[in-house]
Protein backbone atom coordinates (compact mmCIF):
# COMPACT_ATOMS: atom_id res chain seq x y z
CA UNK A 1 0.00 0.00 0.00
CA UNK A 2 1.20 3.49 -0.84
CA UNK A 3 0.56 4.81 2.66
CA UNK A 4 2.43 2.20 4.69
CA UNK A 5 5.25 4.64 5.41
CA UNK A 6 3.00 7.63 6.20
CA UNK A 7 3.83 8.86 9.70
CA UNK A 8 2.22 11.39 12.04
CA UNK A 9 3.40 12.64 15.45
CA UNK A 10 2.88 10.08 18.20
CA UNK A 11 -0.45 10.55 19.97
CA UNK A 12 -2.06 12.41 17.06
CA UNK A 13 -5.84 12.68 17.30
CA UNK A 14 -7.93 12.38 14.15
CA UNK A 15 -11.58 13.38 13.94
CA UNK A 16 -13.45 11.50 11.20
CA UNK A 17 -16.92 12.87 10.54
CA UNK A 18 -19.27 10.43 8.89
CA UNK A 19 -17.00 7.82 10.43
CA UNK A 20 -19.68 5.13 10.48
CA UNK A 21 -20.16 5.37 6.73
CA UNK A 22 -18.45 3.51 3.92
CA UNK A 23 -15.41 5.74 3.42
CA UNK A 24 -15.34 7.06 6.99
CA UNK A 25 -15.25 3.64 8.66
CA UNK A 26 -12.40 2.55 6.40
CA UNK A 27 -10.47 5.68 7.38
CA UNK A 28 -11.12 5.00 11.08
CA UNK A 29 -9.90 1.43 10.68
CA UNK A 30 -6.72 2.42 8.85
CA UNK A 31 -5.83 5.08 11.43
CA UNK A 32 -6.46 2.73 14.35
CA UNK A 33 -4.32 0.06 12.70
CA UNK A 34 -1.55 2.65 12.45
CA UNK A 35 -1.81 3.28 16.20
CA UNK A 36 -3.38 6.74 16.22
CA UNK A 37 -6.27 8.07 18.26
CA UNK A 38 -9.57 8.33 16.38
CA UNK A 39 -12.72 10.22 17.24
CA UNK A 40 -15.74 9.35 15.08
CA UNK A 41 -18.65 11.79 14.71
CA UNK A 42 -21.76 10.41 13.01
CA UNK A 43 -25.52 10.80 13.45
CA UNK A 44 -26.11 7.38 11.81
CA UNK A 45 -28.54 8.82 9.26
CA UNK A 46 -26.71 7.01 6.47
CA UNK A 47 -23.77 5.49 8.36
CA UNK A 48 -24.16 2.19 10.18
CA UNK A 49 -23.14 1.43 13.75
CA UNK A 50 -22.17 -2.10 12.66
CA UNK A 51 -19.35 -0.53 10.59
CA UNK A 52 -17.65 0.84 13.72
CA UNK A 53 -18.79 -1.64 16.36
CA UNK A 54 -15.53 -3.67 16.07
CA UNK A 55 -13.55 -0.52 16.93
CA UNK A 56 -15.34 0.11 20.24
CA UNK A 57 -12.97 -2.27 22.04
CA UNK A 58 -9.96 -0.21 20.94
CA UNK A 59 -8.95 2.27 23.65
CA UNK A 60 -7.87 4.72 20.94
CA UNK A 61 -11.40 4.94 19.51
CA UNK A 62 -14.24 7.22 20.60
CA UNK A 63 -17.67 7.37 19.00
CA UNK A 64 -19.78 10.52 19.26
CA UNK A 65 -23.34 10.25 18.00
CA UNK A 66 -24.13 13.77 16.90
CA UNK A 67 -24.84 15.92 13.87
CA UNK A 68 -22.56 18.25 11.88
CA UNK A 69 -25.56 20.57 11.49
CA UNK A 70 -25.15 21.37 15.20
CA UNK A 71 -22.27 23.83 15.45
CA UNK A 72 -21.87 23.21 19.19
CA UNK A 73 -21.46 19.48 18.50
CA UNK A 74 -18.80 20.34 15.93
CA UNK A 75 -16.97 22.53 18.43
CA UNK A 76 -16.99 19.76 21.03
CA UNK A 77 -15.85 17.14 18.52
CA UNK A 78 -12.93 19.19 17.18
CA UNK A 79 -11.58 20.15 20.61
CA UNK A 80 -8.05 18.78 20.89
CA UNK A 81 -8.13 17.27 17.37
CA UNK A 82 -4.99 17.56 15.27
CA UNK A 83 -6.49 16.49 11.95
CA UNK A 84 -10.06 16.46 10.63
CA UNK A 85 -11.25 14.19 7.84
CA UNK A 86 -14.72 15.48 6.96
CA UNK A 87 -16.61 12.66 5.25
CA UNK A 88 -20.05 13.46 6.66
CA UNK A 89 -22.44 14.22 3.80
CA UNK A 90 -25.40 12.85 1.96
CA UNK A 91 -24.43 11.28 -1.35
CA UNK A 92 -26.42 10.34 -4.48
CA UNK A 93 -27.09 12.66 -7.40
CA UNK A 94 -30.68 11.43 -8.01
CA UNK A 95 -31.68 11.81 -4.34
CA UNK A 96 -30.26 15.36 -4.25
CA UNK A 97 -32.55 16.29 -7.15
CA UNK A 98 -35.49 15.17 -5.02
CA UNK A 99 -34.26 16.80 -1.78
CA UNK A 100 -32.23 19.94 -2.59
CA UNK A 101 -32.94 21.73 0.69
CA UNK A 102 -31.74 18.81 2.81
CA UNK A 103 -28.55 18.55 0.76
CA UNK A 104 -27.87 22.26 1.21
CA UNK A 105 -28.40 21.93 4.96
CA UNK A 106 -26.13 18.91 5.45
CA UNK A 107 -23.49 19.16 2.75
CA UNK A 108 -22.95 22.93 2.78
CA UNK A 109 -24.14 24.06 6.23
CA UNK A 110 -22.66 21.05 8.00
CA UNK A 111 -19.31 21.32 6.24
CA UNK A 112 -19.15 25.05 7.03
CA UNK A 113 -19.83 24.27 10.70
CA UNK A 114 -16.94 21.82 10.67
CA UNK A 115 -14.56 24.28 9.03
CA UNK A 116 -15.46 26.98 11.53
CA UNK A 117 -15.12 24.63 14.50
CA UNK A 118 -11.74 23.47 13.16
CA UNK A 119 -10.60 27.07 12.82
CA UNK A 120 -11.72 27.98 16.33
CA UNK A 121 -10.04 24.93 17.86
CA UNK A 122 -6.77 25.23 15.96
CA UNK A 123 -6.96 22.04 13.89
CA UNK A 124 -3.76 21.56 11.86
CA UNK A 125 -5.31 20.17 8.67
CA UNK A 126 -8.90 20.00 7.43
CA UNK A 127 -9.33 17.40 4.69
CA UNK A 128 -12.84 17.13 3.23
CA UNK A 129 -14.72 15.04 0.71
CA UNK A 130 -15.54 16.70 -2.56
CA UNK A 131 -16.64 14.88 -5.71
CA UNK A 132 -15.92 14.37 -9.38
CA UNK A 133 -19.50 15.56 -9.94
CA UNK A 134 -18.21 19.16 -9.78
CA UNK A 135 -17.00 18.70 -13.38
CA UNK A 136 -20.64 18.75 -14.50
CA UNK A 137 -21.25 18.95 -18.22
CA UNK A 138 -17.59 19.38 -19.17
CA UNK A 139 -16.69 16.92 -21.94
CA UNK A 140 -12.94 17.32 -21.48
CA UNK A 141 -11.12 14.07 -20.66
CA UNK A 142 -9.29 13.39 -18.51
CA UNK A 143 -10.91 15.59 -15.89
CA UNK A 144 -8.43 18.20 -14.75
CA UNK A 145 -8.76 20.71 -11.92
CA UNK A 146 -9.57 24.15 -13.33
CA UNK A 147 -11.51 22.77 -16.31
CA UNK A 148 -14.95 22.35 -14.73
CA UNK A 149 -18.26 22.71 -16.54
CA UNK A 150 -21.74 23.57 -15.28
CA UNK A 151 -22.88 21.37 -12.41
CA UNK A 152 -25.82 19.07 -13.14
CA UNK A 153 -27.30 18.39 -9.69
CA UNK A 154 -27.79 19.92 -6.24
CA UNK A 155 -25.31 17.35 -4.90
CA UNK A 156 -22.60 18.60 -7.27
CA UNK A 157 -23.40 22.19 -6.35
CA UNK A 158 -23.00 21.46 -2.64
CA UNK A 159 -19.52 20.08 -3.28
CA UNK A 160 -18.60 23.06 -5.43
CA UNK A 161 -19.70 25.36 -2.59
CA UNK A 162 -17.63 23.35 -0.09
CA UNK A 163 -14.57 23.91 -2.26
CA UNK A 164 -15.18 27.65 -2.33
CA UNK A 165 -15.49 27.73 1.45
CA UNK A 166 -12.30 25.68 1.67
CA UNK A 167 -10.51 28.27 -0.46
CA UNK A 168 -11.85 31.14 1.64
CA UNK A 169 -11.00 29.51 4.97
CA UNK A 170 -7.40 29.20 3.84
CA UNK A 171 -7.29 32.70 2.39
CA UNK A 172 -9.11 34.54 5.20
CA UNK A 173 -8.33 32.49 8.30
CA UNK A 174 -5.25 30.44 7.50
CA UNK A 175 -6.96 27.07 7.99
CA UNK A 176 -5.19 24.47 5.85
CA UNK A 177 -8.03 22.89 3.87
CA UNK A 178 -7.73 20.21 1.17
CA UNK A 179 -10.70 19.15 -0.96
CA UNK A 180 -10.55 15.64 -2.36
CA UNK A 181 -12.62 15.06 -5.47
CA UNK A 182 -13.45 11.37 -5.20
CA UNK A 183 -14.03 9.45 -8.42
CA UNK A 184 -16.59 6.64 -7.97
CA UNK A 185 -15.18 5.00 -4.87
CA UNK A 186 -15.97 1.32 -4.26
CA UNK A 187 -14.93 -1.45 -1.90
CA UNK A 188 -15.66 -3.15 1.42
CA UNK A 189 -18.59 -1.85 3.50
CA UNK A 190 -20.19 0.08 0.65
CA UNK A 191 -23.95 -0.29 1.05
CA UNK A 192 -25.50 -2.44 -1.72
CA UNK A 193 -29.11 -1.76 -0.71
CA UNK A 194 -31.64 0.90 -1.55
CA UNK A 195 -32.69 2.84 -4.61
CA UNK A 196 -29.62 5.07 -4.45
CA UNK A 197 -26.99 2.40 -3.86
CA UNK A 198 -23.73 2.62 -5.78
CA UNK A 199 -23.68 0.52 -8.91
CA UNK A 200 -20.88 -1.98 -8.14
CA UNK A 201 -22.17 -3.32 -4.79
CA UNK A 202 -25.71 -3.23 -6.13
CA UNK A 203 -24.78 -5.39 -9.15
CA UNK A 204 -22.94 -7.85 -6.91
CA UNK A 205 -25.77 -8.19 -4.40
CA UNK A 206 -28.42 -8.58 -7.08
CA UNK A 207 -26.45 -11.24 -8.94
CA UNK A 208 -25.69 -13.15 -5.73
CA UNK A 209 -29.41 -13.04 -4.88
CA UNK A 210 -30.50 -14.29 -8.31
CA UNK A 211 -31.97 -10.92 -9.34
CA UNK A 212 -31.62 -9.14 -12.69
CA UNK A 213 -29.66 -5.87 -12.42
CA UNK A 214 -30.74 -2.69 -14.22
CA UNK A 215 -28.28 -0.44 -16.05
CA UNK A 216 -29.44 3.15 -16.46
CA UNK A 217 -28.75 4.27 -20.01
CA UNK A 218 -26.91 2.32 -22.71
CA UNK A 219 -24.08 1.20 -20.43
CA UNK A 220 -21.47 2.93 -22.55
CA UNK A 221 -20.94 5.64 -19.94
CA UNK A 222 -17.49 5.46 -18.39
CA UNK A 223 -16.20 5.98 -14.86
CA UNK A 224 -12.87 6.15 -13.06
CA UNK A 225 -13.81 3.55 -10.45
CA UNK A 226 -11.48 3.97 -7.48
CA UNK A 227 -10.82 1.30 -4.87
CA UNK A 228 -11.19 2.38 -1.24
CA UNK A 229 -7.49 1.87 -0.40
CA UNK A 230 -6.59 4.63 -2.86
CA UNK A 231 -8.95 7.01 -1.08
CA UNK A 232 -7.43 6.16 2.29
CA UNK A 233 -4.03 6.98 0.83
CA UNK A 234 -5.30 10.30 -0.53
CA UNK A 235 -6.69 11.36 2.84
CA UNK A 236 -3.60 10.39 4.82
CA UNK A 237 -1.21 12.09 2.45
CA UNK A 238 -3.37 15.22 2.28
CA UNK A 239 -3.04 15.47 6.08
CA UNK A 240 0.72 15.76 5.53
CA UNK A 241 0.49 18.12 2.56
CA UNK A 242 2.43 21.40 2.73
CA UNK A 243 0.55 24.52 3.72
CA UNK A 244 1.24 26.01 0.27
CA UNK A 245 -0.99 23.31 -1.23
CA UNK A 246 -3.96 24.22 1.01
CA UNK A 247 -7.12 25.95 -0.17
CA UNK A 248 -7.23 23.77 -3.28
CA UNK A 249 -9.19 20.76 -4.57
CA UNK A 250 -7.53 17.59 -5.87
CA UNK A 251 -8.68 14.65 -7.98
CA UNK A 252 -8.52 11.35 -6.12
CA UNK A 253 -9.05 8.56 -8.63
CA UNK A 254 -7.27 5.57 -10.07
CA UNK A 255 -6.51 7.37 -13.32
CA UNK A 256 -8.35 4.76 -15.39
CA UNK A 257 -11.59 4.57 -17.34
CA UNK A 258 -14.05 1.68 -17.24
CA UNK A 259 -17.29 1.28 -19.18
CA UNK A 260 -20.38 0.18 -17.28
CA UNK A 261 -21.25 -2.68 -19.63
CA UNK A 262 -17.71 -4.06 -19.33
CA UNK A 263 -17.82 -3.81 -15.54
CA UNK A 264 -21.10 -5.67 -15.46
CA UNK A 265 -19.66 -8.43 -17.66
CA UNK A 266 -16.57 -8.68 -15.45
CA UNK A 267 -18.68 -9.05 -12.32
CA UNK A 268 -20.84 -11.71 -13.97
CA UNK A 269 -17.77 -13.72 -14.95
CA UNK A 270 -16.23 -13.41 -11.49
CA UNK A 271 -19.44 -14.66 -9.89
CA UNK A 272 -20.05 -17.37 -12.49
CA UNK A 273 -23.34 -15.80 -13.58
CA UNK A 274 -24.89 -15.52 -17.03
CA UNK A 275 -27.57 -12.87 -16.56
CA UNK A 276 -28.38 -10.26 -19.19
CA UNK A 277 -28.91 -6.87 -17.54
CA UNK A 278 -32.02 -4.80 -18.20
CA UNK A 279 -31.63 -1.23 -19.44
CA UNK A 280 -33.62 1.77 -18.24
CA UNK A 281 -33.65 5.52 -18.85
CA UNK A 282 -30.45 7.44 -17.99
CA UNK A 283 -30.50 9.06 -14.55
CA UNK A 284 -30.94 12.82 -14.32
CA UNK A 285 -27.82 14.71 -13.35
CA UNK A 286 -25.36 11.92 -14.15
CA UNK A 287 -22.08 12.72 -15.86
CA UNK A 288 -21.59 10.75 -19.08
CA UNK A 289 -17.85 10.09 -18.85
CA UNK A 290 -15.34 10.40 -16.05
CA UNK A 291 -11.59 9.88 -15.91
CA UNK A 292 -9.27 11.58 -13.42
CA UNK A 293 -6.05 13.40 -14.13
CA UNK A 294 -4.27 12.81 -10.81
CA UNK A 295 -1.09 14.73 -11.57
CA UNK A 296 -1.97 17.67 -9.29
CA UNK A 297 -2.40 15.46 -6.20
CA UNK A 298 0.72 13.50 -7.11
CA UNK A 299 2.77 16.70 -7.28
CA UNK A 300 1.24 18.35 -4.20
CA UNK A 301 1.38 15.47 -1.72
CA UNK A 302 2.69 12.36 -3.41
CA UNK A 303 -0.61 10.64 -4.17
CA UNK A 304 0.26 7.45 -6.01
CA UNK A 305 -2.65 4.95 -6.10
CA UNK A 306 -1.59 1.33 -5.67
CA UNK A 307 -4.85 -0.35 -6.70
CA UNK A 308 -6.06 -0.46 -10.28
CA UNK A 309 -9.64 -1.43 -11.09
CA UNK A 310 -8.88 -5.09 -11.77
CA UNK A 311 -7.21 -5.58 -8.39
CA UNK A 312 -9.85 -3.59 -6.51
CA UNK A 313 -12.89 -5.29 -8.02
CA UNK A 314 -11.49 -8.74 -7.21
CA UNK A 315 -11.02 -7.71 -3.56
CA UNK A 316 -14.48 -6.13 -3.42
CA UNK A 317 -16.18 -9.23 -4.84
CA UNK A 318 -14.39 -11.43 -2.31
CA UNK A 319 -15.55 -9.17 0.54
CA UNK A 320 -19.19 -9.18 -0.58
CA UNK A 321 -19.16 -12.95 -1.03
CA UNK A 322 -18.18 -13.31 2.60
CA UNK A 323 -20.34 -10.55 4.08
CA UNK A 324 -23.63 -10.44 2.14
Amino acid sequence: MSYENVKFPEGSLFLVTGGAGFIGSNLCEALLNMGYRVRCLDNLSTGKYENIKPFEENENFTFIKDDIRDVDACLRATEGADFVMNEAAWGSVPRSIEMPLLYEDINIGGTLNMMEASRVNGVKKFVYASSSSVYGDSTVLPKKEGQEGNVLSPYALTKKCDEEYGRLYKQLYGLDTYGLRYFNVFGRRQDPDGAYAAVIPKFIRQLLNGETPVIHGDGQQSRDFTYIENVIEGNLKACLAPSEAAGEAYNIGAGGREYLNDIYDDICKALGKDVKALHDEPRKGDIRDSNADISKARKAFGYDPSYDFKTGIALAIDWYRENL
